[in-house]
């Protein structure tokens, strides 16, 4: 059938990257079945087992060539994909049919090649994930100094700064990297186990011979440069790895949401513009429109990678004893989109962050029309300092607040509360001018930034130079 008359995963076709496109691949996944049977193969051969170097040679030719048409007929014919494919191997190498998947249960190809993808998945994301970093630290730094509004309740409170701001979004980031190289660090091989975790099949090829089947478990691990396996098993590993990895993207998809969230807030409020091109619309009715569509996306597919989290703990809290094939379809769905939907998270976080449009103008007018009402309590210690009464001055300022704050619901266009206060004698000896400096309100905000950068940042930078400054284009 013409694609076109077939449903297309939108994460592939329009959201998520081609590189993790490609790794959840069916070409990716079978030739990695291909690789394991050539490293257990060759295992086997090197712990004394009937197998030539000739036959391992001829597995090893045609790992990357697979004819997926032949699969799909021996499966349609057999039932069993696994089985499928050892006979799509065995047509193509001959020589090396009878020892194909020697010893082994189909969760020594299915189960392994999940850890080798779910390990790379992890890697790419953390990749992706220390650009999303450096973009929002530079952007701190450079945009330290600059007071905002800061919000409690989405109130006006006291003032922040834009960079500081920003230190709350890369923080959050910073803890999910930590999370996800926790879960690479912790990621371990199933290794060659058998049809219940006993090694009983290996134990029988080598003749009882445990050490030997201990050592075809330690070289197929460190073929596919895992340190070790499981330590137990049954015949698959347990699905908790896989509800600990999809938690560790849900967390980041978690993230990922509040940060698209406060983007379209402050879109509303006009302090802040994610990237818009030239001939981009915002409305196909609303021409003068400009949706901060990349936040809200962010959002949505945020939104979908969080629901994914429950399933993979589901999964795992209801498998039965040694195994149950309940879990075959809903992890052929939930790895792979798990991953496909974050990656698409961080290519939106890869194309946002570097293109953030800050408007001062706009974010200055906000403090002017609030801060009368913040600094009341400075200008009430500076008039007490000044000589004057703190209860009469508290009182005079009380009742110039009223009157200001009534006057701007009635519909006026600014803020005269500092005119009130500067026109009353009480506060004549006043310099409000330098009470009235917005910087005076930010706290340590700029101090904190810089050292936000320098001690949860930097570390993270000198670990993966190479990956700084990313960009990423997204389909809009």
């Amino acid at each position: 059938m013409n694609d076109h008359h077939v449903y297309q995963n939108p994460l592939v076709t329009r959201y998520a990257s081609r590189e993790m496109a490609e790794l959840w691949s069916s070409q990716r996944k079978f030739s990695t079945w291909r690789r394991l049977w050539v490293a257990l193969a060759e295992a086997e051969r090197e712990l004394g087992l009937n197998i030539s170097e000739a036959q391992v040679a001829e597995l090893r030719a045609n790992v990357d060539q697979i004819d997926f048409e032949a699969a799909r007929k021996h499966e349609k014919r057999l039932r069993h994909d696994v089985m499928a494919h050892v006979h799509t191997l065995g047509d193509a190498a001959p020589s090396a049919r009878a020892i194909i998947h020697l010893g082994a249960t189909s969760c020594f190809v299915t189960d392994n090649t999940d850890l080798i993808l779910i390990r790379e998945g992890l890697s790419l994301i953390r990749d992706q994930l220390v650009g999303a970093i450096d973009g929002l630290a530079e952007f701190a730094l450079r945009w330290k100094d600059l007071p905002c509004l800061g919000y409690t309740h989405f109130q006006p409170a006291q003032l922040v700064t834009v960079g500081k701001r920003a230190t709350l979004w890369c923080y959050e980031l910073i803890l999910d990297y930590h999370e996800i190289e926790r879960r690479i660090a912790a990621l371990r091989f199933l290794g060659v186990k058998g049809t219940t975790g006993t090694q009983a099949s290996f134990l029988a090829l080598f003749d009882g011979d445990h050490a030997k089947v201990e050592e075809l478990d330690r070289r197929v691990a460190s073929a596919f440069g895992f340190e070790g396996s499981v330590p137990v098993s049954g015949q698959t590993y347990t699905r908790k790895i896989d509800s600990q990895a999809t938690a560790a993207l849900a967390g980041l998809a978690e993230t990922a949401h509040r940060f698209g969230s406060d983007l379209r807030l402050l879109a509303h409020e006009r302090e802040l513009d994610e990237p818009f091109e030239a001939e981009q619309i915002g409305s196909s009715a609303m021409a003068y429109k400009r949706n901060p569509m990349r936040a809200e996306r962010m959002c949505s597919i945020a939104r979908f990678a969080m629901g994914l989290a429950p399933v993979a703990g589901q999964t795992a809290a209801t498998q039965w004893l040694e195994r149950t094939l309940d879990d075959s379809a809903v992890r052929r769905l939930v790895l792979p989109q798990a991953f496909l939907a974050v990656d698409a998270l961080l290519s939106l976080y890869l194309n946002v962050v570097p293109g953030l449009v800050v408007h001062p103008a706009i974010i200055g007018r906000h403090v002017t029309d609030e801060l009368p009402f913040m600094a009341t309590e400075n200008l009430l210690m500076a008039g007490v300092q000044a000589g004057g009464d703190r209860q009469e001055l508290h009182e005079r300022v009380r009742t110039h607040s009223l009157a200001a704050a009534a006057r701007l619901k009635e519909g006026a266009g600014d803020n005269d509360l500092i005119e009130r206060l500067r026109n009353d004698s009480a506060f004549a000896k006043l310099d409000f001018a330098t009470l009235l400096d917005p910087l005076r309100f930010v706290g340590r905000s700029p101090e904190q930034v810089v050292d936000f950068v320098a001690s949860e940042v930097e570390p993270i930078r000198r670990a993966h130079p190479n990956l700084l400054g990313q960009k990423r284009d997204v389909h809009v």
